[in-house]
């Protein structure tokens, strides 16, 4: 069995014999050629792994035939081998998308480099990854018992999703272990946050929604910035990761904030832009708040809610706010963009891309094949992001004297086991969470606040009480039971308690040429 086919292309092949001697000792096929028409002659004739070229052969050159060659195998990596050091040689080779520069004399061990990171990376990378996560997969359940804080839980599901995202080709057994450890690890948190989450009101060390406005946003107008303020609606850790690669016109300090309860937009996004948790918006401006019950939007006010808590910390900075919903929005605001940072100290953009599409997935038979599960949902999140006028948004932003904070209100978990639960008419729809009078539920998992002002939620009724859903279950009625679980089973929702709910990114960008 050959480790690969090679093509070499160079008119000093005798010369390279002891180079071909080697690479054939270690398993390679390699097919020589002295001139760069026999090397396209040959690409016509056979399929090759890597291609290494001569820049200088006599007939065509090495350029003119890395421009044929990849008109007949546009996917084979061509490495160009040549003793020319010139600049504009190697702009224009690497403008033709080679896969590899090297300069004569080469040894045979750069050789073999360059083709084990071209033809072996991918089997290389995953079988280090896939020991590596083997060695750490105790490190990792001693760390989980060891979780005594917020932050301890944060950086553990830092580790969880950067194995992750990196064990995304490895072997089928391994990442159900992840998926196993990182479902032990919810159940973890979910115990952590009933304990605790009564106590974060009155006291806590690190970030919730609320806290963002007046400990992150604040400071920088204070210090006369520019801020643009972009909130992707349902926005989860590991989504951030994936785009990160795509914004490398910043410097990235990031961090992580804690949604509070419940992890839905009503409550998250209007505490995160009042600086008020939602008991008190409630309370301070009832006209502002809207009941559950209630037909229209959740989240109309949120520009008052803005305006309000600028007038409590006595700033009159300008501001403006933008729901983008559609492509010609997000191109709208595009074109506006300069005039924006012109005329205003804040900017404040809400994204609902994510959420559409969490949504659809719902809905959506097709595109629940599309994102059928966490490492799809990430691509297609990072793939409608790299082609869309956000993205050039914060491209354009990156070149100007503004910062960027990139944040959201909540994640999402994609649930899977449903747990039964009784409640009045009344009750709200959303699978994560239930408010109402006389809630029942079967289970012990979840977490039943029946005292909403200790946590600082609004009573519609005396008798109100909320019921958040915990790990990957999901609140069902038991009538028409059956039809109601096969509908919302694998579906990604949010309002309750996990890490991938309430453990959210809050960014800072700087664009690297201010």
């Amino acid at each position: 069995m050959t480790n690969g086919r090679i093509l070499w292309a160079d008119d000093e092949m005798e010369l390279l014999r002891p180079h071909l001697l080697f690479l054939e000792r270690k398993g390679y096929d390699v097919v020589t050629a002295t001139n760069g028409t026999d090397a396209v002659e040959l690409c016509q004739q056979q399929q090759f792994d890597v291609i290494l070229l001569d820049e200088m052969m006599p007939g065509i050159t090495g350029l003119q035939a890395l421009e044929r060659i990849k008109l007949i195998q546009p996917t084979v990596p061509v490495v160009m081998v040549t003793k020319s050091e010139e600049e504009n040689i190697m702009n224009e080779a690497v403008g033709r998308n080679i896969a590899d520069y090297l300069i004569k004399p080469v040894n045979p061990n750069q050789i073999l480099l360059s083709l084990k990171k071209l033809i072996h990376r991918k089997e290389l990378v995953a079988e280090t990854t896939q020991t590596a996560y083997q060695q750490h997969f105790q490190q990792l359940s001693m760390q989980m018992m060891d979780c005594c804080c917020w932050n301890d839980w944060a950086v553990l599901y830092r580790q969880l999703v950067d194995w992750e995202l990196k064990l995304v080709s490895a072997d089928p057994a391994l990442a159900d272990m992840l998926r196993m450890q990182k479902a032990e690890a919810n159940l973890g948190f979910a115990k952590f946050v009933k304990r605790n989450y009564a106590d974060w009101m009155q006291h806590h060390d690190f970030t919730m929604n609320h806290d963002v406005m007046q400990h992150h946003i604040l400071p920088m107008l204070k210090q006369g910035e520019r801020v643009f303020l972009v909130v992707f609606d349902n926005f989860r850790y590991d989504q951030w990761k994936a785009i990160e690669t795509e914004l490398t016109d910043y410097d990235i300090t990031e961090q992580l904030c804690c949604s509070i309860l419940p992890t839905a937009t009503q409550y998250a996004r209007n505490a995160l832009f009042a600086g008020m948790m939602p008991s008190e918006i409630k309370q301070r401006y009832p006209d502002w708040w809207t009941e559950e019950d209630a037909e229209e939007s959740k989240n109309l006010n949120e520009p008052h809610l803005i305006q309000a808590f600028l007038d409590r910390v006595r700033r009159r900075d300008t501001f403006s706010y933008h729901k983008i919903n559609t492509t010609d929005e997000a191109e709208q605001l595009l074109a506006e963009a300069d005039e924006l940072l012109q005329r205003n100290s804040l900017n404040v953009v809400v994204v609902n891309f994510i959420d559409m599409l969490s949504h659809a997935r719902t809905e959506s038979k097709m595109v629940r094949e599309l994102a059928h599960d966490e490492a799809a949902y990430r691509s297609l999140t990072l793939s409608w992001f790299r082609h869309s006028a956000i993205s050039q948004l914060l491209h354009r932003l990156s070149q100007a004297d503004c910062r960027v904070v990139l944040t959201t209100d909540h994640g999402s978990i994609r649930t899977d086991t449903p747990v039964k639960i009784i409640g009045d008419r009344n009750t709200n729809t959303n699978l994560r969470y239930k408010l109402g009078r006389n809630l029942a539920c079967e289970s012990r998992d979840v977490f039943t606040v029946k005292d909403p002002k200790s946590v600082f939620l609004p009573s519609p009724n005396i008798s109100t009480s909320y019921v958040f859903a915990t790990g990957n279950t999901f609140l069902a009625y038991p009538n028409n039971y059956n039809y109601y679980v096969a509908y919302y089973r694998n579906t990604f929702q949010h309002g309750g308690i996990s890490m991938e709910e309430m453990i959210i990114p809050l960014v800072t960008l700087k664009g690297k040429n201010r």
